[in-house]
């Protein structure tokens, strides 16, 4: 991480500190030039324009900012852009591959787990962290993956559902078979 020494008088005080950092960002090598206290969320959507990383609660309780860092879900509102140097980043927009839904995301739709969508960008990156990890979940496990994602218009049912049957999907393929 290379600083950039910006701390000359203005009028209003000293200027802050900027640092260069690196972040390989849905498989794209990526610098960027950040103040100390920038939150990985505000880069991801502010500096990157990947908008797919919602801003929420800003808390760290509702896990619509989620995204994988080194293939672990995040809350993106509680990580500081200097934390991410070096790092693989995630995003919903990296999910999808040349022009076709992910598993998930085409479970979702399938399974009509889609609402208002605001969530639904955080509870697909959770479940692609547990699949990766466990592609034979159980719901319970299924719903202790989720439990950081808040989704304020459903039952988390269809969630579960579509989460399950990405799993299923993923089984039949390991298995030989064709996903449809």
């Amino acid at each position: 991480m290379e600083t950039i020494d910006d701390t000359r008088k203005t009028t209003a005080g000293p200027k802050p500190k900027r640092y260069v950092i690196d972040l390989t960002v849905n498989g794209d090598p990526r610098t960027v030039v950040v103040k100390g206290n920038a939150l990985l969320v505000n880069v991801l959507r502010d500096e990157l324009d990947l908008t797919g990383t919602k801003k929420g609660c800003e808390l760290g309780d509702c896990g619509s900012c989620t995204v994988l860092l080194d293939g672990t879900p995040v809350d993106a509102c509680l990580v500081l852009a200097l934390e991410a140097d070096g790092s693989e980043i995630v995003t919903i927009e990296g999910v999808a591959a040349h022009g076709e839904l992910d598993r998930l995301q085409a479970a979702f739709v399938d399974k009509a787990a889609v609402q208002c969508g605001y969530c639904t960008p955080g509870m697909i990156l959770s479940a692609k962290a547990l699949l990766a990890g466990n592609p034979h979940p159980t719901e319970p496990e299924i719903r202790a993956a989720i439990a950081g994602n808040l989704c304020r218009c459903t039952g988390y049912v269809n969630i579960v559902r579509a989460i399950a049957a990405a799993a299923e999907v993923e089984a039949v393929v390991e298995q030989g078979g064709e996903a449809r």
